[in-house]
């Protein structure tokens, strides 16, 4: 796990960077405004600790239903996952826990609404149901949520 971390450090070094806290105990807040609705697809835009990092894209509200559907808006705790928990994801990513009704909802790569399952995209920019430079945000939030210590992660999210 450590020699995974050093590897992502080394790979992003030189990007962007929040000061390190030192404590463990910290709490790394997420914050996601929903603040585009259409019938494809919910864009918003996603918080660190009060500091803007990217834009997200999920799939439309549908009532909660699996794969088609974001989930609600609410306050979830998020932890790492790392790549060899996943049959699919060869990358570092975040996994949304206790969400009602769902399992396995993630942070990860992806740039329109077919490629969430439900999860939630991060992108650089964005426009009508499609986030851009998807794989630079999701290394970037994934180094600045190790760089705070990558434990205690709270997730709200917001309607606008």
């Amino acid at each position: 796990m450590l020699k995974c971390v050093k590897y992502l450090l080394k790979k992003l070094k030189g990007l962007k960077s929040t000061p390190t806290i030192q404590s463990n105990l910290a709490s790394i807040n997420l914050l996601l405004i929903r603040d585009t609705f259409t019938d494809k697809s919910t864009l918003g835009e996603l918080f660190l600790n009060g500091e803007r990092m990217c834009d997200t894209l999920e799939n439309p509200w549908l009532d909660n239903i699996r794969n088609i559907s974001c989930i609600p808006a609410g306050e979830y705790e998020v932890r790492l996952r790392y790549p060899r928990e996943s049959g699919s994801r060869d990358y570092l990513h975040l996994l949304v826990k206790e969400v009602p009704n769902r399992t396995y909802i993630l942070f990860h790569r992806g740039n329109t609404a077919k490629d969430t399952s439900g999860c939630i995209l991060v992108g650089l920019g964005s426009k009508q149901d499609v986030v851009n430079n998807s794989r630079l945000a999701m290394d970037l939030l994934i180094k600045e949520i190790i760089n705070l210590g990558g434990t205690n992660i709270n997730l709200i999210i917001k309607n606008k």
